[in-house]
């Protein structure tokens, strides 16, 4: 009885050692768990107003909001429609296949660098129909003697529309262009056009064949053009119907200047007048060889009414 009672005695302290324990009706014990430890109120319940966010799962990466994403990462974005680009907006343009830019010296200016003969003069005679004559003022001369040679567009304002860029060889091709030179009294050639451009002067006398020489030599040898010149050229070529030299009549030995004809085909009416002595229409050979205009070159007005079998720009030679 003894031993039964100290070995129930030693399981009843085993059993309470483990853990609380109740009958079972078919005389067994059942254990009750132990209570887990407390855990302190300040983190098993969030604080009022606080927020949690779910964590990412560990195989999806987190994403970012738009307003989030860095924004330099952002593409530059795209021109409105219809807006150029800021270099189209300030491109100078262009004018009769010329570039509208501001003059520039790129290097400095030297007359020596734009050197030309004398010998070229009775050339520019020849262009002219063989006559001594100042297509700005309509004077006639005795002799190449009482004449400058004269730059159509000056040797200085060729530099600075483009050939401050150019070699040696352009520059002297430039300054002996029959296309660029013309006679004239060295007081229009000195004291009045001097080194301006078209903006700055023109003559009072065979304007139209003076803007468009402008035109032409500057296309030949790729000058730019600013925009105060283009207007004054557009403004004179807009009312032209004819880009021929006038040649006023000779009148009293050396002759005299008349005003420049208002109409654009007046030049070509006067060229009939002073030439055309049977008045059909038509200028001949022999008409222009009487008037001392023979050979005819392609700038003479006469040129227009007289037939040139080969198509070189010269009749009569």
């Amino acid at each position: 009885m003894v031993v039964r009672l100290s070995s129930f005695l030693i399981l009843a302290v085993l059993l309470a050692a483990c853990g609380t324990t109740s009958a079972t009706p078919d005389g067994g014990t059942t254990r009750t768990a132990s209570p887990p430890d407390r855990v302190p109120a300040s983190a098993a319940t969030p604080t009022t107003g606080a927020t949690t966010s779910p964590l990412p799962s560990p195989t999806t990466p987190a994403t970012l909001s738009p307003t989030q994403a860095d924004v330099s990462a952002s593409p530059t974005p795209s021109p409105t429609p219809g807006q150029a680009p800021l270099a189209a907006q300030d491109s100078p343009g262009a004018w009769r296949g010329l570039t509208v830019a501001p003059e520039r010296r790129c290097s400095p200016y030297d007359p020596d660098d734009y050197r030309y003969s004398q010998s070229v003069e009775p050339h520019i005679v020849e262009d002219m129909g063989g006559i001594v004559y100042g297509p700005y003022t309509g004077s006639w001369f005795a002799s190449t003697s009482d004449t400058d040679i004269e730059h159509i567009i000056a040797r200085s304002e060729a530099h600075d529309s483009g050939l401050c860029a150019a070699d040696a060889a352009t520059r002297t091709r430039f300054s002996s262009d029959l296309l660029n030179l013309t006679l004239a009294s060295p007081a229009a050639n000195r004291s009045q056009k001097g080194g301006k451009d078209a903006a700055e002067w023109v003559p009072d006398l065979n304007r139209c064949w003076f803007a468009n020489r402008v035109v032409e030599v500057r296309q030949r040898y790729v000058l730019t053009v600013d925009r105060r010149e283009r207007d004054a050229l557009e403004n004179i070529l807009s009312g032209c119907a004819s880009t021929g030299m006038m040649i006023v009549e000779r009148a009293g030995g050396l002759g005299t200047a008349t005003p420049e004809p208002s109409a654009g085909g007046a030049a070509d009416s006067d060229a009939l007048r002073l030439y055309d002595d049977n008045g059909n229409g038509r200028i001949t050979c022999a008409e222009a060889r009487a008037h001392g205009i023979a050979p005819v070159h392609r700038s003479h007005p006469a040129y227009r009414h007289m037939h040139d079998g080969d198509g070189d720009g010269v009749v009569c030679e």
